[in-house]
Formats: structure tokens, sequence, C-alpha cells
């Protein structure tokens, strides 16, 4: 079947689109309280491991290390071109791996690893491998059929040569960073990246036998137009990546240090950055990809597109998934675990992390065990960032409550929306149409008491 066209309006998103959680989490990580620690996040995995039907697991690992920065960024990364930080930190992972695996139950099969950083690709293949084969040592993983291994790549500082040996430890998708590859944009965002080597890396990949090919790009970037955000595309379909990612660029240099050395005078405006959005979905669907939601888009039989189709869709802190029944477990600094019915956060600083590690403990920072109303909003939002749809009668046998209030509190949040056609509701139903599927988090957001007012009807 051919994809679902999805309707682009710039002057709805304009009006409706503000600041807010992307809930990759409900509550969102910045609700998460210090009064959190190792006795709440051991006790967090003793009620999972209690469960009737244990959960499987997925792992997450974050390496925060790049050689150099690009301004745009705002996630945790240290910026060092010294190789022997990446031993350094291997040793400290596993020092952490020893201590939280043993607090799983033995038969809790891993279903999904993923590396994520700043750039994990700082750490050369046999740190890699040393780190995944500690894990395997700790924790079961199932079948390479149904696991999912993942790394994020940088193709500035991998070579195709690495990939035969990112294989053999096991990793079967790759994430590659590409944001413009428009010559002005890469200068001014510091991150200069040639089409070539790209190609190349992606080649390679699928030459060795990954399943799956991922690529990020950035729209609202300092110089961006749409001619040169044209041609990227077009380069970018010419990769055929299986996933692709568009996200918006958010500048806050009051909150990361890197985006000062962007000039604020060369950012699109945003009805010129709504454009190039427009523009990426024009040229992404006319090439036969689906929009999964958010800022996802994916080939019509990759596994997220399955799982949208079939209802299987999760979304978790390492986005879309098709993982659903897991417990997240996160390693190093940083990292955010969602076990049972808690979060739990590492230090943020790779000093304090490190700290704590050496100091023979654990590194959690900071946390949140969620209440019985916090849980079911938490699965209300999960179905419209997946699904599109909310059933509060269903919502209600599911946790054994009257959930229809929820939807009562919600309607003068959700007026402007039933007024523009992007939400209807159909009796107990709420569903999000076509013209409101690229503002999913909005809709999200009016069953969020702590989430800023919608637009007025």
């Amino acid at each position: 079947m051919p994809p679902t066209p999805l309707p682009f309006d710039a002057e709805l998103i304009a009006r409706h689109d503000r600041p807010g959680p992307r809930y990759t989490s409900y509550p969102p990580a910045p609700r998460f309280h210090e009064g959190f620690g190792r006795r709440e996040f051991e006790a967090a995995i003793a009620r999972s491991n209690e469960e009737p039907l244990p959960r499987r697991l997925s792992l997450y690992v974050h390496v925060p290390f790049c050689h150099s920065p690009c301004f745009y960024c705002g996630c945790n990364r240290v910026i060092t071109r010294d190789a022997a930080r990446g031993p350094a930190y291997r040793q400290r992972l596993q020092h952490e791996i020893d201590r939280i695996a043993p607090l799983f139950a033995p038969d809790r099969e891993v279903v999904q690893l993923h590396f994520g950083g700043g750039t994990p690709n700082f750490l050369p293949v046999p740190e890699l491998a040393a780190i995944v084969g500690h894990l395997r040592r700790h924790f079961v993983f199932a079948d390479e059929r149904q696991a999912d291994l993942s790394l994020e790549v940088d193709p500035r500082t991998l070579g195709p040569d690495a990939m035969p040996g990112l294989r053999a430890i096991g990793f079967n998708r790759i994430s590659l960073g590409i944001q413009d590859f428009d010559p002005a944009v890469q200068a001014a965002v510091n991150r200069r990246q040639g089409f070539e080597a790209t190609h190349a890396l992606v080649e390679a990949a699928r030459a060795v036998g990954m399943r799956s090919v991922n690529v990020d790009l950035i729209y609202g970037l300092p110089r961006q137009s749409a001619a040169g955000f044209a041609r990227t595309l077009e380069q970018v379909l010419a990769l055929r990546p299986d996933r692709i990612a568009v996200y918006s660029y958010a500048h806050l240099p009051q909150m990361f240090r890197a985006q000062r050395r962007i000039d604020a005078a060369e950012l699109p405006d945003p009805a010129q950055k709504i454009a190039l959005l427009g523009q990426a979905i024009a040229a992404l669907t006319a090439a036969g990809y689906v929009y999964i939601g958010m800022d996802h888009f994916a080939l019509p039989f990759d596994e997220l597109a399955v799982a949208q189709r079939r209802g299987g869709l999760h979304r978790n802190f390492m986005g879309y998934t098709t993982h659903a029944d897991t417990d997240l477990v996160g390693f190093g600094a940083s990292a955010i675990s969602r076990i049972a019915d808690a979060y739990a956060q590492n230090q943020r600083e790779l000093a304090a992390w490190e700290a704590a590690i050496d100091a023979g403990g654990l590194a959690i920072w900071r946390g949140l065990v969620l209440e019985t109303e916090d849980l079911i909003r938490a699965d209300l939002i999960q179905s419209l960032m997946c699904h599109g749809e909310v059933d509060f009668l269903e919502l209600g046998r599911r946790w054994d409550v009257e959930a229809i209030r929820l939807l009562d509190e919600a309607r003068p949040r959700l007026a402007a929306l039933l007024a523009d056609g992007l939400v209807a509701l159909e009796g107990d139903r709420l569903r999000v149409l076509p013209r409101g599927r690229l503002l999913l988090r909005v809709v999200a957001a009016c069953f969020d008491p702590a989430a800023p007012p919608a637009v007025a009807a």
C-alpha cells in the first residue's frame, strides 16, 4: 500500500507549535528529583523482577566523548582528543555493569542494546567489543534475529574499514549524523562532512550485513536555504537509508555553551524554518518514506513502519522502537533508566559519574517513582505519540479507573485543536487527524497538567 499522505499546513503549525517536552518519558526528565537514589533504584529493580512475566531488557550505553564540538549540539558530551580517556571510561563502565547486572533476575533477556553519545566510535573497535562482551557475560541476549544492537557513528571519524569489526561484535544497526551537506551550513556549525565519505560508510554497512541504516538531519540551522536543503535531501535520498530523522534545531545559547558560537542573525526566521520542514516532508514522502511520528520517517517495510501498522510501536528515551515490553537500563554518564514504575538518571557531569563509580557505588543522581496517576497519563501519552489515538474506555479498563475524567479535564486545552480539525472526538475515543500528525507532542501536552497552556480557541 502507498504511504498515507501527510498534510502540511505551515500556518497551522506556526499557530499551534510551541516549546515543550518531546515525551520520550512521562513525566519528562526535568521533573526528576534528587531525593531518588540508590535505594529507590534497587527497589524498582526488585519490583520489576517480581512481576509474573519478567520484562525483557533494553540496554543503553552513553559514551560522552567527541573529537570536536558541533556548535548546534545540546547533548551531554566532552570534547577531547586524548585517546587514553576511552579505555579509562570503558573500565568504569565495566565496574558499573558489575554492580547493576546482578540486581536483575538471571532469566531476563536483552532484546535491544544502543550506544549513544557524544560519539560512541570515539572508542575504537576493541574497546567497544570489550564493553559488549562484558554485557554478554552478565546478561542473556536474545538471538540476533530478535535483538537490535545499534551504534551511533560519525562518518568523519569512522572509516568503512571499521565496519566488519563492528558487525563481528554483533552490531546490526547504525545511525549516522549528517545534519546538512551544504558546505556553508557545515562551516557555520563546525561540522565539515563530505557526501562521499558518508556514502562509503553506508555502503560498507550494507556490505557487512547491517540490517538497518539510519541518518539524522536538522532543519533550522544557520545559513540553511531552500536550495541548499533541497540538495542535501537529494543526496540523502540517494543513500536510501532505512530510517531518516529530521530534527528541529532549538537555539538555546543560554543553556548550551557551544551554541554561543552560532550567529543568530544567520538562522532562518520562523517562516523559513517551517518551510524547510515542509520541504523535507514533501521530498521524503514522495520518495516513499512513511511518517512514523515526531521527526521520524522509515521505508514501508522497515520494522518501525511495520510495528506502526500493527499497533506495536513504542517510545522511550531512545526514540521510537519496536520493543514495548522492556525495562530500559542505562550505563554511563547522564544515562537514564526506566525500570518498573520508576525513572533513574546517572550523574550528568563526567567527573561526578567517575567519582561515584570509583567510590564503589552507583552513580544515581536523580529519578522519580511514578504514582498511579502518572502511570495512567504515561499510558495515555504513549498511545497518542505512537498510535495517534486513545480509547478512554479501554484505558480505564486497563487501570480500573474512570479514565474519561482525563478527557474532560483536557477539553479546554483541546478546544483549539478540535476547532482547527487537528483532532477529533469520536465517542470515548480521541483521534489525531492527518492535519494534526505533525503536532503529536502538542496534543499529548493537553494531558500534561504541568505543560504550558494550549493556544486559545
